[in-house]
């Protein structure tokens, strides 16, 4: 199941479409399709928000070509991961035995030497 990303703006529960990222150093506000991740630096923003940008006075907004529609996965994504799931049930993978390692679970015992008074 996967999680709809929503737009940064406080109050706004709409559909992430484009990402909003800042160039400081060139003054230019950058919108964009949406990021495939949510990254620390940048802003997910819905149709209304994305088109409705304005930046500050000596700034530029940069906008991508093409429509802000909300993305979801296409008919081309799923026949792909649908043909990838057909494959990985018919390769045959040899079963190895567990191996025994000392450890127990996700943890490890170590064992410093101790220091001798002297």
């Amino acid at each position: 199941m996967s999680r709809v990303r929503r737009c940064s703006r406080t109050g706004c529960t709409n559909p992430a479409v484009a990402t909003l990222t800042y160039a400081y150093a060139d003054s230019t506000a950058v919108v964009g399709p949406l990021a495939t991740a949510a990254e620390p630096h940048s802003y997910d923003l819905c149709t209304e928000h994305a088109i409705g940008l304005t930046a500050p006075k000596g700034w530029e907004v940069v906008r991508a070509d093409g429509e802000l529609l909300p993305s979801g996965p296409g008919v081309d994504d799923l026949e792909a991961l649908a043909d990838a799931v057909r494959e990985a049930g018919r390769v045959e993978r040899p079963v190895e035995p567990p191996q025994v390692t000392g450890r127990r679970g996700h943890l490890r015992v170590l064992r410093f030497p101790t220091e001798q008074a002297h």
